[in-house]
């Protein structure tokens, strides 16, 4: 059934971002555009017959984002209910592996999440930003992508929040999915989906909070002088170790220190495959970092466990359910060992497909242009 048939509905969220630039009088780019002037600019969307509003929510650049405006998107996305089929993001691409994964782990709903931008401004030849968000938009409103949480899309490619990365500071393929690959790819405005998120990751009760979660990137001849410095400053720590989750020797130390006291995550530098667990065994080797309280975060990449650890420690949860959360997160132990139980609305449990809900009634059309709303940057 095409989404002509479906009438689907999705709802626009601006947040800034290069998608949404135009030329500055200081120079440059900058944000400038609304929701509404993104999709009033998408070739072909009138004929999707998808019912598009649009909410102009913040408009700032990706590196200007911060927590606290992820976590009222996600209560703003909340509010709609079953009042739409799915919801797209645009924004800055410097931060989308992150915003992705935060919302994520805090929208609990059936709705798809679909986030996108653009790697070329529209001021330049070949802009990518009305392809994405229509290939978005597609996505948003496909009965497939129900269940699957936040999704990334990019370059016509599905990418699941918790495994995308930007690999590229300008390709327009700069979003891939190091481990596991894309969920699929949108084809003739068709999404495809290869294969599926089989159970959600959500952290309930994560609230705005003054979490200090460092990532300390470990290099060559590294020693505890920085942990120190560091050490009476921070809430949580994510380590980006060498390889398999290896540090020199000099600090461990400090990291023993601070474990005791603070929950520190011990995750690769590497961007693609697990922290080991029991392979290594030399000082400062996976072994003994874990016998000395560190928490292996296994597939995932230091940026998402510390948006994970940061959730976490939001939460108010206590150290075991913290560990136990990261384990499961991180593929290190199975999912039935995610500490919250599922909501059995959502039908979200593995081998269990989510049941198709009731279309809603149409109304309005992709033709008569987007329904617009205004969101202050409070």
């Amino acid at each position: 059934m095409s989404h002509s048939e479906t009438g689907r509905r999705v709802v626009v969220f601006g947040l800034g971002g290069t998608i949404a630039m135009s030329t500055a009088a200081t120079g440059g780019v900058a944000p400038a555009l609304s929701a509404a002037e993104l999709v009033a600019a998408v070739p072909g969307l009138a004929a999707s017959g998808i019912d598009v509003e649009v909410v102009d929510f913040r408009q700032l650049p990706g590196a200007g984002l911060t927590f606290s405006d992820v976590l009222a998107l996600a209560e703003a996305i909340g509010e709609y209910g079953g009042g739409a089929d799915g919801f797209v993001v645009t924004q800055g691409t410097d931060t989308i592996e992150e915003t992705a994964y935060l919302l994520d782990l805090i929208h609990a709903g059936p709705q798809p999440v679909v986030v996108t931008g653009a790697m070329r401004n529209p001021t330049q030849a070949g802009a990518d930003g009305p392809a994405n968000l229509l290939a978005a938009l597609h996505v948003a409103a496909d009965p497939q992508a129900r269940g699957q949480g936040c999704m990334v899309v990019f370059n016509d490619e599905i990418h699941a929040a918790r495994r995308v990365r930007k690999t590229h500071t300008t390709s327009t393929a700069a979003f891939r999915s190091l481990d596991g690959g894309p969920l699929g790819s949108v084809v003739e405005d068709e999404p495809r989906f290869h294969n599926r998120i089989v159970h959600r990751t959500v952290v309930p009760g994560t609230s705005a909070g003054a979490q200090r979660v460092p990532i300390l990137t470990v290099a060559l001849g590294e020693d505890e002088t920085l942990l120190n410095t560091i050490a009476d400053h921070i809430d949580g720590l994510v380590v980006a170790a060498f390889g398999a989750g290896h540090v020199p020797a000099a600090m461990v130390p400090a990291l023993e220190r601070l474990a005791a006291r603070i929950p520190v995550v011990l995750a690769s530098r590497t961007g693609a495959g697990p922290v080991l667990e029991s392979t290594y065994g030399f000082p400062g080797s996976e072994r003994d970092l874990l016998s000395r309280g560190l928490i292996p975060c296994g597939y995932l990449h230091p940026l998402k466990a510390r948006i994970l650890l940061s959730a976490l420690l939001a939460s108010g949860c206590d150290r075991a359910t913290l560990t136990a959360a990261i384990a499961a997160a991180g593929g290190h132990r199975g999912p039935e060992t995610w500490p919250w139980p599922v909501d059995q609305p959502y039908r979200m449990q593995i081998g269990v497909p989510e049941m198709e809900p009731p279309p809603h009634e149409k109304t309005r059309s992709a033709t008569a242009g987007p329904m617009t709303r205004h969101s202050p940057e409070g």
